[in-house]
């Protein structure tokens, strides 16, 4: 007998399916962990951009969520119908203006003007990535479009070449460097086949309420308190600038936040304000 729990386990399961439709196959890194010993030499190596994620379905840039990125039509037009893995980006240190610009409905073609897509996949889930690499590059060299650019990525031998260019990154403003295992096939979700080195350590929290600030930011805020999703509760009071502090992340939302290893009770050692989580 068809009850209305069948209904819903119907309703469910289609739901879950249009979910999954909807989000497009992306491989994610995991940290860099310095206590294993990578070997270097087997890795491609480049800057990580501290940009958009932004997926070209051929026809379509979509985030990693499945959500449609609107661009200007000049933007798209020299875009081949080909699955490219990138970041809209403008320059380091400017993710905040550059997530404000990706997020209007309706692009501005002034703002737009400013952003580069940089291309760092071709995703093939049967080539290895030493060869998408090849083919992505060879790619966008022939659009010679100055909005569209290809990712370099570089091969080091040992660690002390891995950490002469880290540094020269990240003295640059650069966020860190991206380590992609050069046999690796394409993948869907979080893999050691990619690696991301930063100077710092981030993670993201919920936010669950404002405190207030006193002194020179009396009537401002002083400090967000936040969860972790593995139940953690701690504040945030560094890190953010006078304009945030005035409209502060809302309650519920999910901010990134830096911090330099942990302390004895398991809490973030030094926990400053990075930014609210794209939502797109």
């Amino acid at each position: 007998m068809f009850t209305i729990k069948h209904l819903l386990l119907i309703v469910i399961v289609l739901f879950t399916q249009c979910i999954s439709a909807a989000q497009p196959s992306v491989l994610l890194a995991k940290v860099y962990d310095e206590t294993k010993h990578y070997d270097v030499s087997k890795y491609l190596v480049s800057e990580k951009y501290d940009g958009v994620r932004a997926i070209w379905t051929g026809t379509e840039f979509l985030t990693r969520k499945g959500n449609i990125i609107n661009a200007p039509s000049w933007f798209t037009a020299p875009l081949p119908n080909v699955w490219l893995d990138g970041e809209l980006w403008t320059k380091r240190e400017h993710f905040s203006a550059l997530s404000g610009i990706v997020r209007t409905k309706k692009p501005n073609n002034h703002d737009w003007q400013t952003i580069t897509y940089k291309v760092f996949d071709m995703p093939d889930k049967n080539l290895p990535f030493s060869t998408r690499y090849k083919n992505y590059n060879e790619l966008i060299t022939s659009l010679n479009s100055p909005h569209i650019s290809a990712v370099g990525q570089y091969s080091f031998t040992n660690n002390e070449q891995l950490t002469e260019y880290f540094d020269s990154i990240t003295k640059q403003g650069g966020e860190g460097v991206m380590l992609h295992l050069a046999s690796a096939k394409h993948s869907n979700g979080r893999s050691n086949a990619l690696l991301k080195l930063k100077p710092y350590l981030d993670a993201e929290a919920v936010v669950i309420a404002h405190l207030p600030g006193k002194g020179k930011y009396q009537g401002m805020l002083g400090a967000l308190r936040v969860k972790t999703a593995q139940g953690q509760v701690f504040s945030i009071g560094t890190g953010f600038n006078d304009a945030q502090r005035s409209i502060p992340p809302e309650i519920g939302s999910t901010v990134t936040y830096r911090f330099h290893g942990l302390t004895k009770n398991g809490l973030p050692r030094f926990a400053s304000f990075l930014r609210v989580r794209d939502s797109l």
